[in-house]
């Protein structure tokens, strides 16, 4: 049984020891191979691969993929007329020389993406400081862009190469700090105001100019009508006299009898009237009267 035992014991050694010799590189990755914490193999294609077991040899591995670095620094940055300005970018890059990259970057990609961050901040600072806000907002950009780009690869492919690439480099967003924004706002809604103050006074001088005219022309109109109502009126009064004066010479007494009556419906028209009346006087006459005047004869 003892003898059973250690054989099953070293058959277990000897698989794990041989298992520890193996190890796979995907194809995302590089599978760089450690000899006593020198680099002995950088493994660039995907596949089982075999190394000494450790710890004469230990494996390690970076990200082979394009990777993309964004900004997280939000301090602003000054234009050529000393405007402050934020702007938001990032970088697409990729580690294409892991022996280059773990001896003078570090030994990830975090290592890598926070000195690059350095840089690419530091070169657009440089150039943002040739450019005016407007060369930032206009086709000017992309030759900005560009020029940042190539300052990033002359620095990372200097004396001491990165081991990596950048393949692109843009900006998502350039504005004023804050302080100058709310400023802005502040002078864009005052000028916006003062606008529609502008139109308000505008308008309402327009709406007292058509009212005033209004009126004159419903003062005019009331006038030219009440003026074609008493010519009309004093026509009317002339004819209705023309005719009365005819109808009346024709016979006096009825006339005046007429007239009376008229006079005696005016002045007896409300019951609550109290008045003191003389009989004899000219104004009862036709009531003193034994009836009224007879028919005027008929013509022949």
């Amino acid at each position: 049984m003892n003898k059973i035992g250690f054989l099953i014991s070293t058959a277990l050694v000897a698989l794990v020891l041989f298992s520890s010799t193996l190890f796979v590189v995907d194809q995302r990755q590089f599978g760089v191979v450690y000899a006593l914490g020198q680099i002995k193999d950088v493994i660039t294609e995907p596949g089982l691969n075999f190394k000494l077991p450790p710890p004469f040899q230990n494996v390690s591995y970076i990200d082979k993929r394009l990777l993309t670095l964004d900004s997280t620094d939000a301090e602003p940055m000054l234009t050529a007329e000393k405007q402050r300005v934020v702007i938001d970018w990032y970088v697409r890059w990729r580690i294409t020389g892991p022996s280059e990259y773990i001896r003078n970057v570090g030994l990830d990609e975090n290592a890598g993406a926070n000195q690059l961050n350095r840089v690419v901040r530091n070169a657009f600072q440089e150039e943002i400081n040739k450019r005016t806000v407007k060369d930032l907002l206009s086709q000017k950009r992309e030759a900005l862009m560009a020029d940042v780009k190539r300052e990033v690869l002359e620095k990372v492919r200097g004396e001491k190469p990165w081991g990596v690439d950048v393949v692109d480099v843009r900006i998502t967003r350039v504005d004023y700090v804050d302080a100058i924004t709310e400023s802005v706002y502040r002078r864009m809604e005052a000028e916006r105001k003062r606008v529609a103050n502008e139109l308000r006074s505008t308008g309402a001088a327009e709406g007292e100019k058509i009212r005033a005219d209004a009126d004159r022309q419903r003062e005019v109109t009331i006038a030219n009508a009440y003026r074609d109502a008493q010519k009309i009126k004093g026509e009317g009064d002339g004819e209705a006299a023309k005719v009365y004066g005819e109808a009346f010479g024709r016979d006096p007494q009825f006339a005046q009898f007429y007239r009376s009556m008229e006079a005696y419906k005016l002045s007896f028209n409300r019951k609550a009237d109290v008045m003191v009346l003389d009989p004899s006087s000219e104004f009862f006459k036709a009531m003193r009267g034994s009836a009224a005047p007879a028919a005027a004869p008929a013509r022949k």
